[in-house]
């Protein structure tokens, strides 16, 4: 006999993972700061705390709607979706002028899936167990895809430093390259699908339930389409207030462009997808878990950030693909030590610590890059 439903179930637009649901009460608390004038740094902490639980919403309804659409229609469905929040807020900061913050947000997103996801996954699932093993075929699929990925998109700062001894100069060379570099990566993202969803179906499906905790499976059509449309909705709205609030938060706290969007929005846009990876490797799945943390930044580096210069172009506010020495070192460093760490198909927890370390030693150092 089926359990009957806690009240809070009973509500049709929440996020399946409970924790997330008490994040709703900052949804009203911005609006309200937001229309009687409060302090511009809880207007921004409260939009942000309010995108998270929108960002679950989201990406639950998205899981109920893809398992209706068929493996592949439902695959390009889930990985394109998955990363609706953060260009969401990425748009409304470039439209903004704010492209120094999307920038790093994108760099944000490729370390912090890498560092610290992974690294609190690790440790969540190895703290009780000697080790966890997942698929070496798989994570080294992943890592490559990455390392092509972020090579792609470092080229253009090392195009611009080996002609003109900077990474400051901008001209038609430099747009056009990066132009012509997305469009590359747009087209490696879409024979991707072919990769992961026919060719070698079954080196990306090592389960077959769904997500412990998540109960997509029995959220109706109806609800799931309405859903994601109330929570995209919402979250345009909370995006372009917390953006809104960045030039005041900056000179208020003295946190750098740099700062926000490499720590700030990068976790804003991705705690929820976070906490998955974190259930599932607690659940010794470290297969899922490790493709959630690698293939989020990898569709970062392959889908997000192309589509963001495209968009920046189509609005009027130019974006490069030109980042600082600073966030190329941090990336490729972050590459290269989850490169080192999945080698061997097997994890423990401290391999976890370090990660965290790491992320945590450039966190430090971010904050203090002047801005």
């Amino acid at each position: 006999m089926a359990k009957p439903a806690k009240w809070w179930e009973r509500i049709p637009f929440r996020a399946e993972a409970p924790w997330l649901n008490v994040l709703l009460l900052a949804i009203p608390a911005a609006i309200v700061l937001h229309f009687t004038g409060g302090s511009a740094f809880l207007i921004f902490l409260f939009a942000a705390l309010g995108i998270i639980p929108l960002a679950g919403i989201l990406g639950d309804s998205t899981e109920a709607l893809s398992e209706r659409a068929g493996p592949t229609i439902g695959g390009i469905l889930n990985a394109t979706m998955g990363n609706a929040t953060e260009l969401i807020i990425a748009f409304f900061a470039l439209r903004a002028g704010h492209i120094e913050v999307v920038k790093a947000s994108l760099t944000g997103s490729i370390i912090g899936n890498l560092l610290l996801v992974l690294g609190l996954a690790i440790i969540a699932g190895g703290w009780n167990r000697q080790r966890q093993s997942f698929s070496r075929v798989a994570a080294g699929a992943n890592t490559t895809m990455l390392f092509l990925a972020v090579a792609a998109l470092v080229m253009p700062a090392v195009f611009d430093l080996a002609v003109y001894g900077s990474l400051r100069h901008q001209d038609s060379r430099i747009e056009q390259l990066s132009l012509w570099t997305s469009g590359v990566l747009i087209v490696i993202y879409g024979i991707s699908f072919l990769f992961a969803l026919k060719t070698h179906k079954a080196l990306f499906t090592p389960h077959e339930e769904a997500a412990p905790g998540h109960s997509a499976g029995r959220m109706s059509q109806r609800r799931a389409f309405g859903s994601m449309t109330l929570a995209t909705l919402l979250i345009a709205y909370l995006s372009e207030m917390l953006v809104g609030e960045i030039d005041a938060v900056t000179q208020t706290l003295g946190w750098t462009e740099l700062f926000v969007g490499v720590i700030v929005v990068a976790i804003v846009g991705n705690a929820a997808e976070h906490s998955t990876a974190i259930l599932m490797a607690r659940r010794d799945k470290m297969d899922l878990a490790f493709t959630i943390a690698v293939g989020s930044s990898t569709q970062i580096a392959l889908f997000v950030a192309p589509v963001l210069v495209f968009l920046s172009y189509a609005i009027g506010r130019p974006m490069s693909l030109v980042f600082n020495a600073f966030e190329i070192v941090a990336v490729a460093l972050s590459v290269l030590v989850v490169e080192m760490i999945s080698s061997d198909g097997e994890t423990n927890w401290f391999e976890g610590a370090q990660l965290l370390a790491l992320y945590a030693m450039l966190g430090v150092a971010f904050f203090f890059v002047p801005g």
